[in-house]
């Protein structure tokens, strides 16, 4: 079987992508320190994965567990999602942002060449562009990242380039816009579709930072890790924008989940917080025509699903 090393693969994005991987075939090795993956968002495939706990920022020991379950040779490549991932997060822990984001990506990498690997997958984000110029953003966009999350991923676009022109290994970041859907990340560093669903579902008032008129482009998790093994599968190298093209507002992202839940308490606006940019919408048309990928769940749709996954699990 042909192996694909998943890094962050108990986390919310890595769980959706190792099912999908099982599902078509591969032998997949989950690499994950569980600081925020879960053992719970793998339990439809324990016992079908090899799973390394080792935190990726530390060299040699990622080196040495990976090894002792994948062999030289045997790697396809890597989906590289292990980060840390909240722009809030980054700003409070810069250090563990540079040591996650930067350190990790270069030791991945640094893995893949030893393991022979022919391809590494990395996942990037949007927030490298920064407060947009034009819309929607392309992969031209200048590269502008108002935060020290969007620096880090663009840090480690940087180093997957270099790799790939240094060692001969095809690179792939994809700059994921807003992703959602089941097995969200809870907690302080929440997102936004995670808090509305939690506190609507538990009656609560959700609270919208600024005015409610900045716009996402959020794409359902299942079309993502399909993304992540186009790339896998592709001859394609370079960056690609994995959204959906259509651009939302925070206040009407909010009226859409009311209606779902049949739940509408007035939401609390509060200071918008800094770093956050006011538009973002994607184009695809790069990643349609070269992966041959494009989103297929739509927004409400989307929503529904992930509705009805909390109200199974609160």
């Amino acid at each position: 079987m042909t192996v694909v090393i998943v890094t962050g693969g108990a986390g919310f994005i890595g769980s959706h992508t190792v099912e999908l991987l099982l599902e078509k075939g591969y032998d997949v090795v989950v690499v994950d320190d569980f600081s925020s993956g879960r053992v719970e968002n793998l339990r439809r495939v324990l016992g079908k994965v090899r799973l390394v706990r080792v935190d990726v920022s530390k060299l040699d020991e990622l080196v040495e567990s990976v090894r002792s379950h994948a062999r030289s040779g045997d790697v396809l490549g890597f989906v590289h999602l292990a980060a840390l991932v909240s722009v809030v997060e980054a700003e409070e822990e810069p250090w563990r942002a540079i040591d996650v984001n930067v350190k990790g990506t270069l030791n991945v990498l640094e893995l893949a060449r030893i393991l022979d690997a022919s391809v590494v997958v990395y996942a990037s984000s949007a927030a490298v562009y920064g407060e947009p110029v034009y819309l929607p953003i392309d992969e031209d966009h200048p590269l502008k990242p108002v935060n020290l999350y969007g620096e880090s991923k663009y840090i480690g676009e940087r180093l997957v380039g270099l790799y790939s022109r240094r060692y001969g290994l095809r690179g792939v970041s994809l700059r994921y816009f807003n992703v959602y859907g089941p097995r969200m990340r809870g907690g302080p560093y929440a997102g936004v579709i995670h808090n509305f669903v939690v506190r609507l579902l538990s009656g609560d008032t959700p609270v919208i930072y600024g005015d409610g008129n900045q716009t996402r482009d959020f794409v359902y998790v299942t079309d993502v890790a399909e993304a992540n093994i186009a790339a896998l599968e592709s001859d394609a190298e370079g960056v690609f924008n994995i959204g959906t093209g259509r651009e939302v507002s925070i206040n009407d992202l909010y009226r859409m989940l009311c209606r779902i839940i049949g739940y509408c308490p007035a939401p609390h606006y509060e200071a918008p917080r800094p770093g956050d940019v006011r538009r973002s919408v994607a184009s695809v048309k790069r990643a349609t025509s070269m992966l041959g990928w494009r989103p297929r769940v739509g927004l409400e749709e989307g929503l529904r699903r992930t509705v009805e996954y909390y109200k199974s699990t609160l």
